[in-house]
């Protein structure tokens, strides 16, 4: 069942006003489903240069999180996640595809995402380890939220990553 929520005065919050959208592949609209390819690939592929295939199946059986923000009379898409219950991507359940739009970098935005993701992980199935593969460079971001590497750092698409548990 898709739902949206608003998030509220909490300070971190207040200069990105953004609404919560908890999705099932199949409940998104063609505009949801072109605004995350857009993202993702605005960031991980041309950001990052690191041409890798984002269409890569795991999609329709993901959970997707997508945070919202009013712009010109319309909304834009400035914070996403792809999440997996146990079983489908790990043994444990996931989060990945992580991304904020360049425009709210350094608002805080990246921590707000990630808290509201563990926080739906943690509705939608209760006590569940959750397994991540980070990106090296953000592996002390993934610690603040309780994250702790369980391999040695590996490449993957040209980019150093660790996997890490919760």
């Amino acid at each position: 069942m898709s739902k949206t929520s608003r998030v509220g005065s909490n300070p971190l919050r207040t200069a990105n006003e953004v609404n919560w959208q908890w999705s099932r592949f199949n409940e998104l609209g063609v505009d949801d489903l072109y605004a995350i390819v857009r993202l993702r690939e605005a960031v991980f592929i041309i950001e990052q240069n690191c041409p890798y295939p984002d269409a890569d199946g795991r999609d329709p059986n993901a959970w997707h999180l997508l945070g919202w923000r009013n712009h010109d009379g319309g909304r834009r898409l400035v914070a996403y996640a792809r999440v997996f219950e146990p079983g489908v991507r790990y043994t444990e359940a996931s989060v990945g595809r992580i991304v904020t739009a360049p425009e709210v970098r350094g608002t805080g935005l990246g921590k707000i995402l990630m808290a509201e993701a563990l926080r739906r992980m943690e509705e939608l199935m209760p006590g569940q380890l959750v397994k991540i593969a980070a990106q090296r460079r953000l592996e002390n971001f993934y610690v603040g939220f309780g994250f702790r590497p369980v391999s040695a750092p590996y490449e993957e698409d040209g980019i150093l990553h660790i996997d890490m548990i919760r």
